[in-house]
């Protein structure tokens, strides 16, 4: 066989490569040589990936619920994967910063969108049944959203509405977690105290979530987009994709939460308890949390009607710029 001068050049820059390391070219060449190609269900670990969905019930819609929580776990992973890599930036860039949060809005955008799998694909009974199995587990206890959240914005932003003022700047990532907003969501709606669901859940990554906090001060999206020049900061694009990313996370994503739960848990008569115990009826709606990543984008009008009817004008808008 006659080495092309393509095929050498190749050649010399591997052995370039590998060399740079202090490895041997040859027996890389010797691996290639003996391993097997690489197939698509090999890749994606397909096997595993659709053994992963264990019903804890006959109930077929079980599977509805186990398959499209997964698939918000893996786009949540996608969404950090970008709040991690734009935190690593020093001196961001426009361009970056709208490429890297768009990406973040689209995958939010593609949750939102995909929900109708939640709110019509499954059967009401089935569902009221099949729940019962699941206590205390919960949504709630979903650590990728509260990274999420922490990677948006300054930790005061998380901090409880009717709380927030008693916090100055000076204040601790401790102090603060204390009264995170999320806390008063998974409280029993009977006796004000925490539910097993909220227990669990901090004992598990309470500790995490106040080093991720430290370690965000600094690197939160916030924080990068006031890294960005004066000019790229007043800039309307640049604007416009935070706030579309404000809106995702704070009133979409809640109220498409909102509506099924409402379609599943609301009676006239009364209400049907999460499975976690959390007050769904106050701690989904945005109205009630009002909980704002990026407050000085938006005008005071806008907060104040934040998470009602100019929601609507906001989705038309988004949609119109998509």
């Amino acid at each position: 066989m006659e080495i092309s001068k393509e095929l050498h050049d190749r050649l010399e820059l591997l052995n370039a490569k590998y060399q740079a390391i202090g490895q041997d070219l040859i027996s890389y060449l010797d691996g290639l040589l003996y391993a097997d190609v690489t197939t698509y269900w090999d890749y994606i670990e397909l096997d595993t990936l659709l053994s992963l969905q264990k019903p804890k019930t006959k109930f077929p819609d079980e599977l509805v619920f186990i398959v499209y929580h997964q698939i918000t776990e893996l786009y949540f992973k996608l969404v950090l994967q970008e709040f991690k890599a734009l935190g690593e930036i020093e001196t961001p860039t426009k361009a970056h910063f709208i490429d890297r949060v768009t990406r973040i809005n689209r995958y939010f955008e593609a949750l939102v969108k995909s929900f109708s799998i939640m709110v019509d694909g499954m059967d009401r009974d089935e569902f009221l049944k099949f729940r019962m199995s699941l206590l205390p587990a919960s949504g709630f206890q979903s650590a990728q959203y509260r990274e999420i959240e922490i990677y948006s914005t300054d930790f005061i932003n998380l901090v409880a509405r009717d709380v927030r003022s008693t916090f100055d700047s000076n204040a601790s990532i401790e102090a603060m977690y204390e009264q995170i907003y999320w806390k008063y969501g998974a409280t029993e709606i009977e006796t004000g105290n925490k539910t097993l669901t909220l227990t669990q859940f901090e004992e598990k990554y309470e500790h995490s979530f106040i080093a991720l906090g430290k370690h965000c001060k600094s690197r939160n999206l916030w924080q990068v987009y006031l890294n960005l020049s004066e000019a790229d900061q007043a800039d309307e694009e640049v604007k416009k994709v935070l706030r579309t990313n404000d809106l995702n996370v704070n009133v979409f994503w809640p109220l498409a939460h909102y509506k099924s739960a409402v379609r599943y848990l609301s009676r006239k008569d009364v209400d049907v308890a999460a499975t976690g115990g959390t007050n769904w009826q106050k701690y989904l709606p945005p109205k009630f949390q009002k909980r704002i990543f990026y407050p000085s984008l938006w005008t005071a009008e806008e907060i104040d009607q934040w998470g009602k009817g100019w929601v609507e004008d906001q989705i038309r808008e988004i949609l119109k710029g998509a």
